[in-house]
């Protein structure tokens, strides 16, 4: 089964264009935009993708730009965009330097430390994680010990591409597994064994594809993933939400003013701290912090 994505870009829609793209393709859905006449190029992790495209397009409306380039991978793709100025997207290279940079807290504090950012903010906290599963859930997966049944696949993040999205996933399952009575050396034996469906680069987009394909039989992602897939695919797609207690790992997003010099961007980072970004990012399913 191919998922078909909704179009995601902060832009003036009245905007005539041609395009092209491949509907799974880890190449084209997570960079938005057009990167040379954006008026702000904004680098994100994609675990929010949902919430960052409604506060950006909203930024873009409310001060009347044209559009926004925004990027939302792995925060190691844009790490490494970063220190050589250049990605390459199949034969594709794009010379691109951030205006804003977003991700986990501990990844911006660094960037804080190298003075890749000037001011950085912590403004969003994830709900913890829950499984995906499909539709009416035919393996009748509600807790972290049905992951052990030998009918059940599971899909998780790249331990080395995504190390901090597979860490928060892991730890969530110990944890939780710890309560229900299975011990820490199980859920290794689960995570490296051949019931495992690991991605490779983008789990946000390869979770709910492996899904859909019949490759896993369940997901474990953010809490607000699980909300994001079930709201734009009803059809396919159930929510199986974990205890929400201290083993139910969280992760907390800050924003970096990474060019003080761009008034518009002085201004985005701002947005990213009122109300109205808060209000976008509780209606998807995020915390928002002050």
């Amino acid at each position: 089964m191919q998922l078909n994505w909704p179009r995601e870009n902060a832009v003036n829609p009245t905007t005539e264009y041609s395009r092209w793209f491949h509907p799974a393709s880890n190449y084209c859905l997570d960079f938005h935009g057009d990167p040379v006449a954006s008026n702000l190029r904004v680098f994100s992790d994609g675990n929010h993708h949902m919430a960052l495209e409604e506060t950006l397009e909203s930024f873009r409306s409310e001060y009347n730009l044209s559009s926004v380039f925004y990027c939302t991978t792995p925060p190691k793709v844009y790490l490494d965009w970063m220190k050589s100025e250049l990605i390459e997207l199949g034969n594709l290279r794009l010379s691109v330097v951030p205006d804003i940079v977003i991700g986990p807290d501990d990844i911006m504090e660094n960037l804080l430390v190298e003075n890749k950012v000037c001011r950085n903010q912590v403004f969003a906290q994830s709900c913890g994680n829950s499984f995906l599963v499909l539709k009416s859930n035919p393996k009748s997966i509600r807790q972290v010990g049905d992951l052990l049944r030998e009918n059940v696949r599971l899909f998780i993040s790249n331990p080395v591409t995504e190390n901090a999205s597979h860490m928060v996933y892991r730890q969530t399952l110990e944890g939780i597994g710890a309560k229900e009575g299975i011990d820490k050396q199980s859920i290794e034996n689960l995570l490296s064994g051949g019931q495992v469906h690991t991605g490779e680069l983008i789990h946000h987009r390869e979770a709910p594809q492996a899904i859909a394909d019949g490759l896993a039989d369940v997901a474990i992602v953010y809490d607000h993933l699980a909300l994001r897939y079930c709201r734009i695919f009803p059809e396919i797609f159930d929510r199986i939400q974990l205890p929400a207690d201290e083993h139910n790992i969280i992760t907390r997003y800050a924003v970096g003013l990474a060019n003080e010099n761009c008034q518009v961007a002085c201004n985005a980072f701002q947005y990213f701290l009122n109300e109205k970004a808060a209000s976008i990012y509780r209606y998807h399913g995020l915390h928002p912090v002050h």
